[in-house]
């Protein structure tokens, strides 16, 4: 909270100033320069608080029956230390055979819940953000510090399962909001609204090329450069064994665009600026590791080369450039029709 204390200085200040106390601003300012110097020291090394929705169900929990809390958990716990932990809490209060955790993040549909059971429903979450809040939070901190609205996903698809082709592959993303903002005094505060959308499959798979595109820009843009993490995020692009990869997201959702004459629909026109810009950020990260590796390496590095080169290829009769052709627009919201499902 280094970031936090210049805010309480700035009040702070202005009175030890008028008060003419310049012992005090001595130390006001030794203690900000203290700060900011962490600030600078601690780049790329700081982690904060990692959050869970926790749902309960059933009469057992009386108030608590049908509430949702965002929980405050210590950086890294992972998703079975809190289930543990609440499990075995309930447990001991309830009684082992009166608790259960239900281990997916769909809406729960209490008429086919136990009535002597309790039910607890866990997800990791993330802080969200509109597009105009990015806009303002630059660091690490402004991401964690002062918020209050987070999210989670769910994938399905039409016929119930949880995951299918890519072409049926749906992602409705639950955005909650609490009560207070975090960090806060408590470290779990309760869920006050709620709101779902609904991303068809061509809004998933341009999701999934924007993540790839920003994971090869960051291992990229590190410093200092960490040839592991680079080779890694490339080998999960350009990899030839990668299911489900980038080239089967553009054959499923573009391949009707080899066609010079097929006009793009607005959401084929965003994937394929998203693909374009992944492809730029492929040959950036090619050329940023062929200047770490040494030369037990080079085999590898002409083998990802070649894997690109292929992806290029492949790709360029889907994204070519037939602007002239597109016509219709995003609508004003920016999503296309509802779909009944």
């Amino acid at each position: 909270m280094y970031e936090a204390t210049n805010e309480v200085y700035k009040i702070l200040i202005p009175i030890s100033e008028s008060h003419r106390d310049y012992k005090k601003l001595a130390n006001i300012h030794s203690k900000l320069h203290e700060a900011f110097t962490k600030v600078v020291q601690q780049a790329g090394k700081r982690v904060f608080g990692t959050y869970f929705r926790v749902g309960f169900y059933g009469p057992r929990f009386g108030d608590l029956d049908g509430e949702e809390f965002i929980y405050k958990e210590p950086t890294l716990t992972k998703l079975p230390e809190i289930s543990h932990r609440l499990e075995s809490f309930y447990s001991e209060r309830f009684g082992s055979d009166y608790v259960e955790v239900i281990k997916d993040s769909n809406m729960v549909d209490v008429s086919r819940l136990h009535p002597e059971k309790a039910y607890i429903q866990i997800t990791y979450v993330e802080p969200y953000f509109d597009m105009y809040e990015l806009r303002e939070r630059h660091t690490y901190f402004d991401k964690n510090y002062n918020i209050k609205r987070f999210v989670y996903a769910t994938p399905f698809t039409p016929d119930g399962r949880a995951h299918g082709d890519l072409h049926e592959q749906y992602k409705r993303k639950t955005i909650v909001t609490v009560a207070n903002s975090f960090p806060y005094v408590k470290t779990r505060i309760q869920v006050v609204e709620r709101k779902q959308v609904v991303l068809t499959p061509i809004e998933v798979a341009i999701e999934d090329i924007q993540k790839k595109t920003l994971e090869l820009a960051l291992a990229t843009q590190q410093e200092p450069s960490d040839p592991k993490i680079l080779q890694m995020v490339l080998q999960g692009s350009m990899g030839p064994t990668v299911n489900q990869g980038p080239m089967e997201v553009a054959l499923v959702f573009l391949s009707d665009l080899q066609d010079p004459l097929r006009a793009p629909s607005p959401w084929q026109h965003k994937l394929r600026l998203c693909f374009k810009d992944f492809s730029r950020k492929c040959n950036d990260a090619l050329r940023k590791n062929k200047t770490l590796i040494g030369a037990d390496q080079r085999d590898y590095q002409k083998e990802l080369e070649r894997n690109y080169h292929r992806f290029s290829e492949r790709l360029l009769p889907m994204i070519r450039n037939n602007s002239f052709l597109y016509r219709s627009a995003v609508p004003a919201d920016g999503r296309p029709a509802k779909v009944a499902l």
